[in-house]
């Protein structure tokens, strides 16, 4: 009935499937319930999750609450979460534009077609995953992930959960009808399968970029480490290191807690900040209030630092 229910109604219908032993569930029934006064023209329906398995299953259900758009009795949206900026952002999305044109259909998909190459070109490795890499939502996803970091592969994601759109229209853009999917350059790697196969024959180290050691940060970033950015100083002693030398930048330790430790071990120093000349570390403010009362030492700086 709920199916045939779906299939008829020409309207935009939103069901959310839920479980009365969430308390985020009743949160979201809230939301839903002052949606409703807002947007008369659309259906809301919500559906207990394990009291209708079968389509629960069909519909990929394995958390609540999930909010599942239908419009045209085609599903054109999902939503995972109790997240209610964003349901309430997707209904008046849908609601707005519940009357597409046939002519207009081939633009929306033209746009579609842009946005996900953007999204598969958003950085040079690229994995399109169920969840996120801390939190997988299928095995599939989870293996990748672990294979990846494995590896030392640096690689951003997206979690196709959050986009049903893209969800559904990257199969077809990609050819390619599972999850997780992994591109490079802007072009398709394959899914789990394909990877665990080039693991295996050891190619896959040569076609994905590889993460940067932290040796090799510390030593790209090898200038003056403070706490905050120059002209803004954390603590007294980094505006003071540095008050009457001209040419230098800085690096913010506090946002980066794998350099702030790393950078520790590297150069054998245990506090912040540290000033670094032409890659070699000079020291903390200590060291700097020395050389700054010895006219050579400061000159020294100086000139190394404008080089």
């Amino acid at each position: 009935m709920l199916l045939l229910f779906f299939v008829f109604n020409r309207s935009l219908v939103v069901v959310h499937f839920w479980a009365p032993w969430a308390p985020q569930c009743a949160q979201m029934n809230e939301v839903m319930a002052a949606l409703a006064k807002e947007h008369t023209q659309v259906t809301f329906v919500k559906l207990e999750a394990e009291a209708v398995p079968e389509v629960s299953e069909k519909y990929e259900i394995s958390s609540v609450p999930t909010f599942l758009f239908f419009k045209n009795s085609q599903k054109v949206d999902r939503l995972d979460g109790a997240h209610a900026p964003e349901l309430t952002k997707k209904v008046q999305r849908h609601a707005s534009s519940s009357s597409v044109s046939a002519g207009s259909n081939d633009s929306v998909k033209e746009d579609l077609n842009v946005r996900l190459k953007k999204l598969i070109n958003a950085a040079p490795c690229m994995l399109f995953m169920k969840g996120s890499p801390k939190e997988p939502r299928c095995g599939f996803s989870k293996q990748m992930v672990e294979i990846l970091n494995k590896h030392g592969i640096s690689f951003s994601s997206f979690d196709i959960f959050s986009d049903e759109e893209v969800r559904q229209g990257l199969k077809t853009y990609s050819n390619w009808p599972t999850y997780p999917q992994l591109y490079v350059a802007g072009e398709l790697i394959g899914g789990l399968d394909i990877v665990k196969e080039l693991e295996a024959s050891g190619e896959l180290d040569t076609v994905c970029p590889k993460a940067q050691k932290l040796e090799d940060r510390c030593d790209v970033l090898c200038f003056l480490y403070v706490h905050l950015y120059r002209g803004n100083p954390y603590i007294n002693s980094c505006s003071l290191a540095l008050s009457e030398v001209v040419d230098y930048e800085t690096f913010d330790i506090l946002e980066d807690e794998e350099v702030r430790q790393g950078l520790k071990t590297y150069s054998n120093w245990p506090t912040y900040p540290q000033l670094y000349v032409k890659g070699e570390l000079v020291g903390g403010v200590d060291i700097v209030k020395v050389g700054m009362g010895e006219s050579c030492l400061r000159c020294k700086l100086t000139i190394c630092l404008k080089l």
